[in-house]
């Protein structure tokens, strides 16, 4: 929820995810309503060529978020976790079940129905940002914060770091960089 003076409340990092070349396309701080899906998902068709296959959660949201943003130009589907009904210990989410694929809109490849990329990448993301790390008290006191520190990390993962797959940096797999950036070519965009 907004109020004047800021947020206050829980605040989501949406994020987008290519499989094959590990480049994240489009990002987003905010709330995890209608609002901010549409936001993310229009940002992140300005960005694409081409058509693609887009699976996302079972999140309500995305059904008319990704019809405003795509329209009929994309092969959806969503991946719908069943989870049990009590954590199995404080501060965990309840057990994961099963998942089911479900066809929203084009022919995805069924093959191709998976989260666990951008799941990974959450993970990553947890792990080398301590605002992010569960229990602590080093989140973000202001979004605006927040937003820089995950566009650094974003910029650093895409153009900086070398995929240990690929051996090349995301942007490099992509097409979009032909050479892995140092921190102060980062350093260097700042006017």
């Amino acid at each position: 929820m907004r109020q004047k003076k800021g947020w206050v409340g829980h605040v989501w990092t949406w994020v987008a995810m290519d499989a094959d070349t590990k480049l994240v396309p489009s990002f987003l701080i905010g709330a995890r309503d209608a609002g901010y899906a549409t936001e993310f998902l229009q940002d992140l068709a300005s960005r694409l060529e081409s058509r693609v296959q887009l699976t996302s959660d079972g999140h309500k949201v995305y059904f008319d978020a990704v019809e405003d943003a795509f329209g009929s130009e994309i092969d959806y589907a969503m991946l719908v976790k069943i989870y049990g009904s009590e954590p199995e210990k404080r501060y965990s989410p309840a057990k994961c079940l099963g998942a089911n694929p479900v066809r929203v809109s084009g022919n995805p490849d069924p093959d191709h129905i998976s989260t666990s990329h951008v799941e990974r990448k959450n993970l990553t993301m947890r792990r080398r940002m301590r605002r992010f790390t569960r229990l602590t008290n080093a989140f973000s006191k202001k979004i605006d914060n927040l937003r820089h520190a995950v566009s650094l990390h974003f910029m650093y993962y895409n153009f900086c770091r070398v995929h240990k797959t690929l051996r090349l940096t995301p942007a490099m797999e992509a097409g979009i960089a032909d050479h892995v950036w140092s921190v102060e070519d980062i350093v260097g965009l700042i006017e």
